[in-house]
């Protein structure tokens, strides 16, 4: 503590000095000027330097004085009265500095440093005696004086170095408080930011509450709605379960009130039944004692057969008698023994007639032998007559002949007879009965709308549906097993509507796509093939569709209207009149080409060596019968072409020369009679078919047909 207190007071004591009082200019420097230039007081020698001059003894200086033999240049003497000497210094700063040396005694000395201690002021300290002034003029004074301006200039730089670093810490301390408020401002910051940020992060974290609160209220919503909905279907629910059991037993008591009156029914049935067996019995009793001239073992056997119906029937009704209702089979045991019964009674009759019809016919016989020879002389003359009208004409037929239309019409009579067969099954009302014909017509339908060129072993897997279809075997469709053994007549429908659909394929399929009938016709030569039947009822609706596949131009009949003709001809006549000529047409060519396919192509796993059922001979009969006929306009040319194209390459590597004799025929003598019956408007028929054979003649070549299967096929 002492030494701060010194500190203190020598700083407060240097403060008060005259080096203290001087006013230092920072920008001293930068004006070129000295660092004292502001200093005006006069320079006087401290009052310390009697001290050291004391030193100096007088005999030294003495002794000095007199060695030089003269003044020093550098001092003069002044009166002794002066209280000090002042001598000329070398300038300080630039102005001419008095220098007052002063010779005090050790007391003036030792007075002056206790005033000094005293705090009186160093500016104007001197001497109550002092001794006479010297003017130092040696070159010792100028030493020292020298050595004064050195020590001052050291000051001077020491000041100077002193000022340097006192800048130089301000300016590290001005830096440092701008690093500190820097660093404060940047902390300042970061604060302030963190402090959004969590402002930010409470605001998003207060968001997230308020919106997982709405969602466990929205979910909570949602879930009382859910279970009210629930709830109302569980009750809609158990009210449909009580309206289907209301419902349930409104159709059991139907039912059973419907069983009843069916029973009653089949009562009333078997009752009427029981009675016309009755009568039927009586007719052949009768029958049988009216007859003579049948034999009586005959008649006999009748008779005893008639009476074990009637004991059927009376079996069955004895049954009933009880109280029970008679059942289906009691009804079907009853209808066999009426048919039985119906057709015994037939029979006899069948037999009588056939007695009496042989007797007639022997006594006919010699009158239809006279008939017969005066029969064969007419014909032999009409025969005769309608040569020699032929060769006199020398005119074409406007109809097919007569074998070929008897085969027409016994293929028509055979398909009509297969419709018949399944009257039951097409229009029974019962529910299972329609469900059976509508899966065994899907069952025939699926597969050939399927058949197509994509792969040989796609269409393999279509044959063999439609194979197992028609053999009777169960196939699978819409998820369900189906066969035709499912109804009696189940074999028949699926018969008849196979054949139609894929003449209806030629019909609408190949007639908007050409190459569509090599795939169809080749399952139709398979399936043919290996069902024969199916082959005669595909030809029958081929004609009825088609009468030029024939080849037949149906004459109009009389009493006949024009629209009925005109769909005998193949048209499509209905609400709003007759199809158009083209459309007529193109549904014509496509069942041509199918037809011309089915001619060559048979199925590639067939075991026959020759072609297929339906082979190039019925080809090579319809140009014939075609060439045989009056053309029709736009028809005839159209067909020939259509079936040229498919059908031509096929029957040229058959028949070689006799087709070339036959398409020049074509050419010298029946083309001009179509151009002669074509309209100016409609050549386009014409001339295609013109083009063809004059083409062909002159190469000797028909290509083979676009689109037909090649062995590369049948192993994709």
């Amino acid at each position: 503590m002492r030494s701060a207190s010194l500190r203190w007071e020598t700083l407060e004591a240097l403060k008060n000095s005259p080096k203290g009082q001087i006013k230092f200019d920072s920008h001293w420097l930068e004006r070129g000027e000295d660092i004292l230039a502001g200093y005006n007081e006069v320079l006087s020698l401290s009052p310390f330097a009697g001290a050291v001059l004391d030193r100096l003894t007088n005999q030294s200086l003495q002794t000095s004085f007199v060695s030089s033999g003269h003044s020093s240049p550098g001092f003069s003497v002044e009166s002794p009265a002066c209280p000090s000497s002042a001598a000329s210094t070398p300038e300080v700063n630039g102005k001419p500095t008095v220098l007052s040396v002063a010779l005090p005694s050790k007391f003036d000395a030792e007075q002056a440093t206790s005033s000094q201690m005293n705090g009186h002021s160093e500016s104007d300290v001197s001497s109550p005696t002092l001794p006479p002034a010297l003017s130092v003029l040696s070159p010792r004074a100028m030493e020292i004086a020298g050595q004064i301006r050195l020590c001052e200039e050291e000051y001077r730089e020491r000041a100077k170095m002193a000022l340097r670093l006192r800048q130089e810490r301000q300016e590290q301390v001005f830096a440092a408080i701008v690093s500190h408020a820097s660093e404060q401002l940047k902390h300042f910051e970061e604060l302030m930011e963190m402090k959004q940020r969590q402002e930010h992060q409470s605001m998003r974290d207060m968001i997230d509450r308020e919106t997982k609160e709405s969602i466990r209220r929205q979910e909570k919503l949602k879930e009382e709605h859910r279970i009210k909905i629930l709830n109302l279907r569980q009750r809609e629910a158990e009210l449909e379960r009580q309206r289907e059991a209301e419902l349930e037993r409104q159709r059991e008591a139907e039912l059973e009130r419907q069983r009843e009156a069916e029973g009653r029914e089949r009562l009333r049935n078997l009752n009427s039944i029981q009675e016309e067996i009755l009568q039927l019995n009586q007719q052949l009793q009768l029958s049988t004692q009216t007859m003579t001239f049948i034999p009586p073992t005959c008649l006999s056997t009748y008779s005893t057969r008639g009476n074990q119906l009637c004991s059927q029937v009376s079996e069955v009704v004895r049954k009933t008698s009880e109280g029970d209702f008679p059942c289906m089979e009691d009804m079907n045991v009853a209808d066999r023994t009426l048919h039985e019964m119906r057709d015994l009674l037939q029979l006899l009759r069948k037999q009588a007639s056939e007695v009496q019809e042989k007797k007639e016919q022997e006594e006919e016989e010699e009158l239809q032998k006279q008939a017969a020879i005066q029969a064969q002389q007419l014909a032999e003359k009409t025969a005769a007559q309608l040569a020699r009208e032929k060769a006199e004409r020398k005119g074409l037929k406007f109809s097919a002949d007569d074998a070929t239309l008897t085969w027409y019409n016994q293929l028509q009579e055979s398909a009509s007879q297969c419709a018949l067969s399944f009257s039951l099954l097409s229009s029974s009302k019962d529910t299972q009965i329609k469900k059976l014909r509508m899966d065994l017509k899907k069952a025939a339908t699926t597969p050939i709308n399927q058949i197509s060129s994509v792969s040989g072993n796609q269409l393999r897997e279509i044959f063999d549906k439609l194979d197992k279809l028609l053999s009777g075997r169960p196939v699978v469709t819409g998820g369900r097993s189906v066969s035709t053994s499912d109804h009696p007549q189940g074999l028949d429908f699926v018969y008849y509507r196979t054949a139609e659909m894929l003449v209806k394929q030629g019909e609408e399929e190949v007639a908007s796509h050409h190459k569509a009938a090599f795939p169809i016709a080749v399952v139709v030569s398979g399936i043919w093939e290996r069902h024969p039947r199916l082959g005669d009822l595909i030809l029958a609706h081929l004609h009825k569709k088609c009468p030029y596949a024939v080849p037949h131009y149906p004459p109009k009949k009389a009493g006949t209207s024009m629209e009925e003709y005109q769909r005998v001809l193949g048209y499509r006549v209905d609400d709003s009149g007759v199809e158009a000529h083209g459309i007529f047409l193109n549904r014509m060519t496509g069942m041509i080409r199918l037809y011309a396919g089915i001619i060559q192509l048979k199925w590639p796993d067939s075991s026959k060596q020759v072609l297929g059922p339906h082979g190039l001979n019925h080809g090579w009969r319809w140009i014939a019968q075609m060439l045989n006929m009056e053309p029709m306009t736009d028809v005839t040319a159209t067909l020939l072409f259509d079936f040229l194209e498919v059908c031509g390459h096929a029957l040229m590597k058959a028949y070689q020369d006799q087709f070339w004799k036959l398409i020049l025929l074509l050419k010298e003598e029946y083309l001009p009679r179509i151009e002669s019956v074509t309209i100016s408007g409609d050549m386009a028929s014409f001339a295609r078919l013109k083009l063809f054979v004059e083409t062909s003649l002159q190469s000797r070549y028909i290509s083979p047909p676009e689109g037909q299967l090649t062995a590369s096929f049948w192993s994709s």
